[in-house]
């Protein structure tokens, strides 16, 4: 007589045990789910800021075939194609993430920015108008900036360069550009105090001193700047400057300077040698 209520309480012990393992197979999965998300996060930032270029746009590529409606993981891939130096590709995929929901301003002003990459300035300029003014990046007015070089506007491309200055901490390349403007112009001291300030955020920026080269010789000052500069770089700079010292019709300048390149130089210096010694056969 005992055995059907047995046999019920059996049954309803079994239920409770069978809801209390699903119960923990749910935390379980749920936990899982949250290990994977914050590894998975993790990945993408190591492939967006220290992977190889070329890994990432295939680490990114094969994630948005898995999961297209994925809008970070088709950012991650458009940001990799730049890094890996195929702006046409990410062109395309910028396109598709200004489609998705989710899509905002800062995404215009990327799609901008690979349009210039591109070449294709109007686009990109077109792009950035429909950016509201409320928004306001180092990254918008860089490119602004930029753009209004492009077309020779040089109050409009100061304004903008003065203003991506004033949003980071590294304007080290802005200022570069913005002296390499001021030196198309003609504007050379200008140019050299941007460089010289371009430099002192940012030592090892090598086309900086570059350009401040070319800006002391376009005043024909050809002593070099008072920069940290390495020895292949020294003689790399003397080897600009002697260039821009024989353009000019200084050759006798240029000769020493770039006899000078040749023996700063800690091993063979080939393009050196071989412009002294066209330099030579001229004269």
């Amino acid at each position: 007589m005992r055995h059907p209520v047995t046999i019920a309480i059996c049954l309803a012990g079994g239920i409770v045990l069978s809801s209390c393992e699903q119960s923990r197979n749910a935390d379980v999965d749920r936990a899982l789910d949250s290990v994977n998300v914050i590894d998975e996060s993790n990945l993408n930032e190591v492939m967006l800021t220290a992977g190889d270029p070329d890994e990432a746009v295939a680490y990114f590529s094969r994630a948005t075939e898995e999961l297209p409606d994925r809008i970070d993981l088709q950012r991650g891939l458009a940001t990799s194609l730049i890094r890996a130096k195929k702006p046409e590709r990410a062109v395309g995929v910028y396109r598709t993430i200004l489609d998705m929901d989710g899509a905002n301003d800062n995404d215009r002003v990327e799609y901008a920015d690979a349009l210039i990459r591109t070449g294709e300035w109007d686009q990109a300029e077109a792009e950035l108008n429909k950016v509201p003014p409320t928004h306001e990046t180092f990254k918008r007015y860089r490119l602004e900036a930029m753009i209004a070089d492009s077309k020779e506007q040089w109050k409009k491309a100061d304004s903008f360069y003065e203003t991506a200055v004033g949003l980071t901490t590294k304007p080290a390349t802005v200022l570069n550009n913005w002296g390499y403007s001021k030196l198309t112009r003609g504007e050379y001291v200008k140019a050299e105090k941007l460089f010289v300030e371009a430099i002192t955020y940012e030592d090892q920026l090598f086309t900086a001193k570059n350009n401040l080269v070319l800006a002391r010789a376009a005043q024909r000052n050809y002593q070099l700047p008072v920069v940290p500069m390495t020895q292949v770089e020294r003689a790399q700079l003397l080897y600009t400057m002697a260039l821009a010292a024989i353009k000019q019709g200084d050759s006798a300048t240029g000769r020493g300077l770039l006899k000078d390149a040749i023996d700063t130089h800690p091993q063979h210096f080939e393009a050196a040698v071989r412009s002294l010694r066209t330099l030579e056969s001229e004269s």
